[in-house]
């Protein structure tokens, strides 16, 4: 076994350290607040919320729980906790694939679609209270930008 080269760390500016700062307590701080109006008015979390929406845009409604899981840049045991969760509410339903033994596909119910639909108008709400109503539609445009070329990694 080679030693391998440490690389030397290209350390952020005082400028940089304080936008990387602003970065993390802004996304923080929007994601507490559209989870927290979420469980508050509906008793739902985010990520469940997010769940409803990839599975409402999926034919049937229907996805594979390993598809769903990149979706939604979650782990797979942390989507299986919360299809687990939402399964006992009756929001989703888990089957096994009839062409793969080993797959399993997560389903929104009628239930569930039903939730969905009486929710979205009020997150839709908390989204543009805590995002788009601060800003200008110059920083809008920009923040999708931006938004786009950090997503790309």
């Amino acid at each position: 076994m080679g030693k391998t080269a440490v690389k030397e760390a290209r350390w952020l500016s005082l400028e940089d350290q304080a936008i990387w700062r602003q970065y993390l307590r802004a996304t923080l701080e929007v994601r507490e607040s559209l989870e927290r109006d979420l469980l508050l008015e509906f008793g739902l979390s985010l990520n469940e919320y997010e769940v409803m929406v990839v599975l409402s845009e999926s034919p049937d409604h229907t996805t594979r729980m390993s598809t769903l899981a990149e979706d939604l840049v979650n782990s797979r045991s942390r989507l299986t906790h919360t299809v687990h969760r939402m399964e006992k509410r009756g929001l989703v339903e888990r089957t096994s694939r009839s062409d793969d033994r080993r797959g399993v596909n997560c389903r929104l119910t009628d239930s569930g679609y039903a939730v969905l639909e009486s929710t979205a108008p009020s997150h839709v709400e908390s989204v543009r209270r805590n995002i788009f109503d601060r800003l200008s539609r110059e920083e809008i445009d920009a923040l999708g930008r931006i938004m786009a070329k950090l997503g790309d990694v």
